[in-house]
């Protein structure tokens, strides 16, 4: 047993697309005086500040305030033990789970490492989709059961207010509090030390399973014919992201949740994609075959 401090963990949840990654961003940005180590299952999606970069080695970026940002890898007790070796031992360690995972269970591996402290569950919720997807009968219990494990649940992409009848919803599945991500200014207050854990875990819920897409090429497309291209996904299809190269240089940045679709000017050197749909709404060779149609 180590005579350091214990490692508190906190994991950020969510569906896919809900805004994860964008509230990292904004942890790593700010000035809160911790060294934060924050574990993503890849760096894609991440759009930390060149000014803030001190260095990147192979899946690590160490950023000029201390931060640490890596990848977690496919074992996560490894990853946690290399957090606890890390010299100087970070203050705080954050886990994105992924869209689809249960972060309750991640969670647990804090209360199952001596080193560790239990930091809580954050889920985010995507105040546009979040009302339709919950009732989905494939995907709306597991969508449930995200939120019902939660101790802060942080609601995006509510500029307008809340929608009305979702605080209720919300409330009905938990008793966690509620933050609306646009009416704060910082949010390390509220993912470093911010949040009481709940009195236990929600039982789990059903999980659907899930077809995965990923391509790597040189396709080069206009910002209208990838709008209609996206427009013709197949149904069952609900997320996509990558990035598009475009005419005469640069590349699209896409990111699709259901039929909300986000395309900003980016850089990239290839066009690279990957997509998820429900199994038994949309298979692989539907995605590849509606890709191939570009």
């Amino acid at each position: 047993m180590s005579d350091l401090p214990r490692l508190p963990l906190t994991v950020i949840g969510g569906y896919l697309g809900a805004g994860k990654t964008t509230l990292l961003n904004r942890l790593l940005a700010e000035d809160h005086g911790q060294r934060v180590m924050v574990m993503v299952n890849d760096f894609g999606a991440i759009n930390i500040d060149a000014s803030l970069i001190e260095r990147a080695e192979g899946d690590t970026i160490s950023l000029t305030n201390g931060c640490v940002c890596c990848t977690m890898g496919n074992d996560l007790f490894m990853a946690l033990g290399d957090a606890l070796d890390r010299r100087p031992r970070p203050d705080h360690l954050v886990i994105e789970a992924s869209g689809i995972a249960d972060p309750a269970k991640i969670a647990m591996a804090a209360r199952a490492e001596p080193e560790m402290a239990y930091g809580g569950i954050a889920v985010v919720v995507d105040a546009v989709n979040w009302p339709k997807l919950a009732d989905d009968p494939q995907i709306g219990a597991q969508m449930q059961g995200q939120v019902a494990v939660a101790d802060l649940l942080l609601v995006s992409k509510a500029n307008g207010g809340l929608p009305a009848g979702l605080e209720a919803r919300l409330a009905a599945l938990s008793r966690a509090p509620l933050v609306d991500l646009a009416q704060v200014d910082a949010v390390a207050p509220l993912l470093l030390g911010g949040m009481t854990p709940g009195s236990g875990v929600a039982p789990a819920r059903p999980h659907p399973g899930y077809i995965g897409w990923a391509h790597e090429g040189d396709e080069v497309l206009d910002r209208a014919a990838l709008e209609a291209l996206v427009a013709a996904a197949p149904a069952g299809l609900y997320r996509i992201k990558g990035k598009v190269l475009a005419p005469g240089g640069g590349a699209h940045e896409l990111h699709v949740v259901g039929r909300t679709v986000d395309i900003k000017p980016a850089q990239a050197d290839h066009t690279t994609l990957v997509a998820i749909g429900l199994e038994g709404r949309v298979t692989q060779d539907q995605i590849a075959a509606w890709w191939a149609g570009c």
